[in-house]
């Protein structure tokens, strides 16, 4: 399937990730029965992960969409540095993920959206949601946490949560896992939890920096709830 530029406002954003543009792949939003925001990792691009769903079977009625990071690389310094070491980078690029699902809501509303990130771009994507609390259709969390140095309280308010019905979340990664400490995934866990989420943390021994077939069958059976 075809890549195209995505219709998206993004004239809210600001600073370096500014004007860049949103892939897509399936149909307009307009069109769209679901939507899923793909974030990706740093030295990769939108066309690159949107390709991940063709591996997720995502529905053809559902509207994929990725933001392209300026220079391939959303924020500088590592996920787990002093956030003052990624501005003004960070920021711009959580108001460019907001933008992004914002369209999405916009179109097919909150609990038919779905956010799935990996590696820099899965830290993005579980912070703007954390940030910004609702009953999503899903997160998927491919080898990454929240973002913050080390000693961080992540203590965010508001509920993933709507009465009963809890934002499904994925969290998948190595335990030695070069740039994502097994720590903070458990921090992440936890937070998550905190705010209402169902969590599902699974932890694979000596796989490195990756996405490995359980994690996609997991990942694919969220998005068919949407």
């Amino acid at each position: 399937m075809t890549d195209q530029n995505a219709a998206v406002d993004t004239g809210a954003v600001s600073g370096p990730h500014a004007g860049q543009p949103v892939r897509r792949r399936g149909p307009p939003l307009a069109d769209a029965d679901a939507a899923v925001v793909f974030v990706h990792g740093r030295g990769a691009t939108a066309g690159g992960i949107l390709g991940l769903a063709d591996d997720l079977d995502v529905d053809d009625g559902t509207a994929c969409l990725a933001p392209a990071a300026a220079r391939r690389e959303w924020y500088p310094a590592a996920f787990t540095a002093p956030t003052a070491d990624n501005q003004p980078h960070l920021d711009s690029a959580l108001a460019f993920v907001g933008a992004t699902v914002a369209a999405a809501t916009d179109a097919v509303d909150t609990d038919r959206t779905a956010l799935v990130g990996f590696s820099q771009g899965a830290c993005l994507a579980t912070e703007w949601t954390a940030r910004n609390p609702a009953r999503y259709g899903g997160l998927a969390v491919l080898s990454g946490g929240l973002i913050g140095p080390p000693g961080t309280t992540f203590d965010h308010e508001g509920s993933l949560a709507d009465d009963d019905d809890a934002t499904p979340v994925f969290l998948g990664c190595s335990d030695d896992d070069p740039h994502i400490p097994v720590e903070r995934v458990h921090e992440t866990r936890d937070a998550l939890d905190e705010m209402g989420a169902a969590v599902d943390e699974r932890i694979y021994s000596g796989m490195g920096h990756g996405v490995n077939r359980d994690e996609i069958d997991a990942v694919a059976a969220m998005l068919s709830g949407l």
